[in-house]
């Protein structure tokens, strides 16, 4: 048989209602008792009624994450964090990796207190929800739920830009992937940087991949080196520079004597990943983007106003991959 509020009332020596505040964190019931009745209730293997109460409370303390997949490690990495967060919110979160439309349906038949999507495409008109939704994707859509985005263009600029002041005017970009418009973005901030530090294009300036995985970049960067060697590479994604990495010492080329590296996704590499030198990286800090998603999330469960569209501003983090070039060019600045 299972574990009632009774049972814990009884055993505490309090009233139903007492165990029922102080199992929802009530304020109303002080913390040495609230403390006495969340211990009786974990030993006696207390498991709340969900169903009950939600209907009591009109909430039903979970959130739904609709997620494209979780391969990549950047996105378990955001998906690890964000749950932990929710729980630290006294929220359940339940994810799906199904389509966007089905599993937006899903969530509203389980009455979850909001969903957050992670759009892979950047269009989100195809689907509706009568739970507030949270879209985590590009801003520049037309978009009926709030939405977050960063800002993937001025990320890469700002590496251009950096690697320039650096004497760096050889520069290549690994990851562009046309199908994808998230990594448009990207392509587009170099392109721009580019005409704005006066580097002429080479042959080899923007290398195409077929993904975003760390075998895509592996073999863009290992044709690549069979043509020419760029003085500095800056990586579309997490996962991509790792398999330039191993391209790179492939080729018996050291980082940054030999080529300098900046990787997309505020994500640190283990410096097993790199060798013996962790990887300079620009984006938005994974704890940024799960700090505001969390935020309006449950400001949205909690009925308030929150703004329509939200832009991240990315951070560069420099570490001992990149290496100045022509210094007396650099002196000279």
């Amino acid at each position: 048989m299972s574990v009632t509020i009774k049972d814990i009332a009884k055993s505490a020596g309090v009233s139903y209602s007492t165990v029922s505040k102080a199992l929802l964190n009530s304020p109303l019931v002080k913390d040495d008792t609230k403390r006495k009745i969340v211990a009786i209730a974990q030993e006696l293997g207390y498991q709340p009624n969900a169903a009950a109460r939600s209907l009591v409370s009109k909430k039903s303390n979970t959130i739904g994450v609709v997620w494209p997949n979780v391969e990549r490690d950047v996105h378990a990495a955001l998906i690890t964090k964000i749950n932990k967060r929710l729980e630290e919110h006294n929220y359940t979160t339940l994810m799906s990796i199904n389509n966007i439309s089905d599993a937006v349906n899903t969530f509203n038949r389980f009455q979850v207190d909001a969903i957050l999507v992670f759009d892979g495409d950047g269009k989100t008109d195809y689907f509706s929800s009568t739970v507030p939704v949270v879209v985590y994707g590009l801003a520049k859509h037309e978009n009926p739920y709030p939405v977050v985005d960063v800002n993937r263009k001025f990320a890469i600029k700002n590496a251009v830009h950096y690697l320039n002041r650096m004497g760096h005017n050889k520069i290549t970009y690994i990851g562009d992937l046309p199908s994808d418009p998230f990594q448009v973005e990207k392509v587009i901030g170099f392109k721009q940087a580019l005409h704005e530090c006066q580097i002429e294009n080479h042959p080899n300036s923007l290398i195409s991949v077929g993904g975003m995985d760390q075998y895509d970049g592996y073999m863009a960067t290992k044709k690549l080196l069979e043509t020419e060697k760029p003085t500095a590479i800056i990586c579309g994604s997490h996962d991509l520079s790792k398999g330039v990495l191993r391209a790179v010492s492939e080729n018996n080329l050291k980082v940054p004597d030999d080529i300098s590296i900046i990787s997309y996704d505020n994500l640190p590499h283990k410096e097993s990943e790199g060798g013996n030198k962790p990887i300079s990286i620009v984006g938005v800090p994974l704890d940024k983007i799960t700090d505001k998603l969390t935020e309006i999330l449950i400001d949205l469960v909690n009925k308030k106003e929150v703004e329509d569209s939200i832009m991240l501003s990315p951070e560069l983090n420099i570490t001992n991959s990149c290496k100045p070039i022509n210094i007396d060019k650099k002196l000279s600045l």
